[in-house]
Order: C-alpha cells, then sequence, then structure tokens
C-alpha cells in the first residue's frame, strides 16, 4: 500500500479526513441510538448528539419528511459519502470515479494490518 500523502497533496488528506470524520460520526450516532434514546446520559451518546445535530440541522432542508428521525443521520452521512466518492474525485480532476480511495479508511486499515503483522 502507498502512501496517501505521498499521491495527495496534504489539503486534499485534510478534506477527506475531515468529510470522513463527519461521516463516521453520523453513523456512530444511528448506531448508538439502536441502543440508547438520543436523550441518554451516557457520554458518547450525549457527544454524539452535540456533534451531529449542527449538521443534520444544515441538511434538514434536503431531508425527506418521510424519513424516521433516527435515520436521518443515516441520510445525511450518506451525502458525506456521496462527496468523498464523487464530488472530490471529479472536482480534482480524476477521470476515475472514487480515484480518492478514501484514504483515512486506508490509514486506519493499513495500521490494522501493520499492528497484526
Amino acid at each position: 500500500m502507498t502512501d496517501p500523502l505521498a499521491i495527495f497533496p496534504i489539503w486534499i488528506i485534510a478534506i477527506d479526513y475531515t468529510l470522513g470524520v463527519i461521516m463516521w460520526t453520523l453513523i456512530g450516532r444511528v448506531a448508538m441510538n439502536m441502543f440508547l434514546p438520543e436523550n441518554s446520559d451516557f457520554f458518547f451518546m450525549k457527544f454524539f448528539v452535540k456533534a451531529t445535530n449542527p449538521i443534520i440541522r444544515v441538511f434538514r432542508p434536503v431531508t425527506p419528511s418521510f424519513l424516521l428521525d433516527p435515520l436521518v443521520p443515516l441520510y445525511v452521512a450518506w451525502f458525506f459519502f456521496m462527496i468523498r466518492f464523487y464530488l472530490m474525485p471529479w472536482l480534482l480532476g480524476y477521470s476515475v470515479m472514487g480515484m480518492l480511495s478514501f484514504p483515512l479508511e486506508g490509514e486506519i486499515a493499513r495500521s490494522i494490518y501493520n499492528s497484526f503483522n
């Protein structure tokens, strides 16, 4: 595996990491909401709700009203996935969609792989 910093400028990596952290935080909120209510006193749930509410508020105009409230963060996370997979490579001029191949997840996978080998 090649180092993402060797392929992409640091600003691209920073944008992807930021979008990736937001996406995974939204997914984490959905996962936590399966077991805990949104108003739970558990500190992780409080963090997920507090960190993602502003993002969900921004996407409220494009969120369908028929969507169940616990699934709204997953719907918003889908936007971040689409931005990372389709929009960023297109804006950077790559002819192949998904050219960035998710540097954040690649680094995590590389760390896990290296820790077991």
